[in-house]
């Protein structure tokens, strides 16, 4: 059992009376997009800030604090893609700044991405190469001082809203791993264009869209980790992102597994409980079994992240495992309620929506399964 401290508990309390007035956010239910007034209140709350240094307006606390009040922004936000915006900003940005930047780099875009001032995005899959990351086309070329980006990305969150974008992008074109590197790209560049919206199945509220790049000149010096580097910079910034979106999932289904519990205990059929019946106990005990498990492996991959430790197996099953316990919930979330769980005005189908983008941001359930089969020399 994980141990929090005064300061790691007041923390989450904070974030407790922050998602009070989160949790009414009808955004997401109403598929209307994103919400700057939403945005606003998550400024305020100072999670944008949370892993990052105080000298650029950062809180300064670990990993694991920072997953400990997400998960909270999980559990009391009703307005899951305004969750995923979060995380995207803290870890597409914030992270490889934090990490790779250097201090001009901080000092230009990392106070702004604390405060929320700046939102931010990065920009990797293509239309042609999806989970294919080394199969990237958009290249970067050297022209003196500046490099010259042509090409498009796709799928790109908070790409409508971002004010900045980490673009990765090939330098070398046999380069491999070491012919990607990764750019700071404003989005007010000439030569930058944002496509419109893309309509989802589920986090409404968190706009995605195509990025195109036609001679976008960008400085050489917003090349973050130096040139050759973005692979390696991906790899760390993945880590994060599953570490800290996937820990709002499991605050999602902790509240889910709430609701469910106390629907069970007081819907009667046939003149009792719901809960009494096997039936629906045993969804109840699997929804529990699956958030516990899940929340276990994300801490403790955590912790051997921030021991240094080789976590490529770690993060593949965390991400694979609480993925598909989030749809396992969701789903057996609507059969527990049955024809109300069917019903739009109980926002479980919008649950269930959500759960199954899981599946496929962040690398696909299909790319997990093949991640941990070759490190187990298959």
């Amino acid at each position: 059992m994980r141990t929090w401290d005064e300061d790691q508990l007041a923390l989450r309390e904070g974030m407790e009376r922050w998602c009070r007035d989160l949790a009414v956010t009808e955004h997401d239910a109403a598929g209307t997009g994103f919400s700057w007034d939403a945005w606003k209140l998550v400024r305020s709350s100072g999670i944008l800030g949370l892993p990052f240094d105080p000298a650029w307006g950062g809180a300064g606390v670990d990993l694991l604090t920072t997953m400990f009040v997400l998960e909270t922004l999980g559990e009391g936000c009703r307005d899951g893609g305004l969750s995923f915006s979060v995380a995207t900003s803290i870890c597409s940005t914030g992270v490889p700044l934090q990490h790779f930047g250097t201090k001009e780099q901080k000092d230009r875009y990392l106070p702004g991405v604390c405060s929320g001032e700046l939102i931010g995005a990065h920009a990797i899959s293509e239309p042609d190469t999806g989970s294919d990351a080394l199969g990237m086309r958009t290249m970067a070329v050297r022209d003196g001082d500046h490099f010259v980006l042509n090409g498009s990305k796709s799928f790109v969150s908070n790409g409508p809203i971002a004010d900045v974008v980490v673009v990765y992008a090939r330098t070398r074109p046999e380069g491999g791993p070491l012919g990607i590197t990764a750019f700071l790209v404003d989005t007010n560049t000439p030569g930058f264009s944002a496509g419109q919206p893309l309509k989802k199945m589920g986090l409404a509220s968190s706009p995605m869209s195509e990025l195109y790049f036609d001679d976008c000149r960008v400085p050489a010096d917003r090349a973050i980790g130096g040139i050759g580097r973005g692979f390696m910079l991906l790899e760390h910034v993945m880590k994060w992102e599953i570490l800290c979106s996937f820990i709002i999932n499991v605050g999602e289904m902790q509240h889910r597994f709430e609701r469910c519990l106390e629907y069970a205990r007081t819907r009667t059929q046939f003149g009792k409980p719901i809960g009494s019946y096997q039936a629906i106990s045993h969804k109840l005990v699997d929804m529990r079994i699956r958030l516990e498990t899940a929340r276990r492996w994300l801490y403790d991959t955590a912790e051997r992240l921030v021991a240094g430790e080789n976590i490529t197996m770690d993060v593949a099953i965390s991400k694979l495992l609480t993925s598909e316990a989030n749809v396992a919930s969701g789903l057996a979330a609507i059969q527990i309620f049955g024809g109300n769980g069917y019903m739009s005005e109980y926002g479980l189908d919008r649950e269930l929506a959500n759960a199954v983008g899981s599946t496929i941001y962040s690398g696909t359930t299909e790319i997990q399964y093949n991640r941990i089969s070759s490190m187990l020399g298959l």
